[in-house]
């Protein structure tokens, strides 16, 4: 018995065919797809304080489904009293089946927890058919109790497909139903 997530089960079904009539592609391989989530997060306060690292870690890991990955600085920044080889982030990658089902709990769930929430910004598109959204507290997710929470962090998530054109890097997340802001 295998498990296929209900957004990888919608993809395959309908999504894939209304990018292929919308754009008029040739070949199914040229039709957009997702390829990998990264969720990161920058911890500045980690250089006066290592248990922050762990709780970072412990949090994106909870939200995730994944374990999380300690990003460390790659030179000395005398300014901000940083020192090549320390911690300052944490990040994970998501692919397959833990990626579809992060999307899933992004779009339902989390996104409709946030703040005063009307929607996300267009304007997150790099040109390359990527899209990044920046979260102010990773509190938004169900995952994580408030209450053990010592510190609240933001963290970055970049959604990467496979096509170069943003045009149609949002006709895949509006099919998605990514709740973009209407204008």
């Amino acid at each position: 018995m295998s498990y296929t997530p209900r957004l990888k089960e919608r993809y395959d079904g309908d999504i894939s065919k209304n990018l292929k009539d919308k754009f008029a592609f040739k070949s199914n391989m040229r039709i957009p797809k997702l390829e990998k989530i990264v969720l990161s997060q920058g911890i500045g306060a980690a250089t006066s304080d290592k248990k922050l690292i762990e709780s970072a870690v412990s949090d994106m890991s909870i939200i995730s489904g994944q374990k999380a990955v300690v990003t460390i600085s790659k030179k000395d920044i005398s300014n901000f009293k940083l020192r090549k080889g320390m911690p300052v982030g944490v990040k994970v990658t998501l692919r397959g089946t833990k990626m579809y089902d992060f999307l899933d709990r992004f779009i339902s769930v989390s996104l409709p927890r946030t703040r005063d929430f009307k929607g996300i910004s267009d304007t997150g598109f790099d040109g390359r058919g990527n899209y990044t959204v920046g979260i102010k507290e990773h509190i938004i997710f169900p995952e994580i109790d408030i209450d053990k929470v010592n510190k609240i962090f933001g963290m970055d998530i970049t959604f990467v497909t496979s096509t170069d054109s943003d045009e149609e890097a949002k006709a895949l997340f509006d099919e998605f139903g990514f709740p973009f802001v209407k204008k």
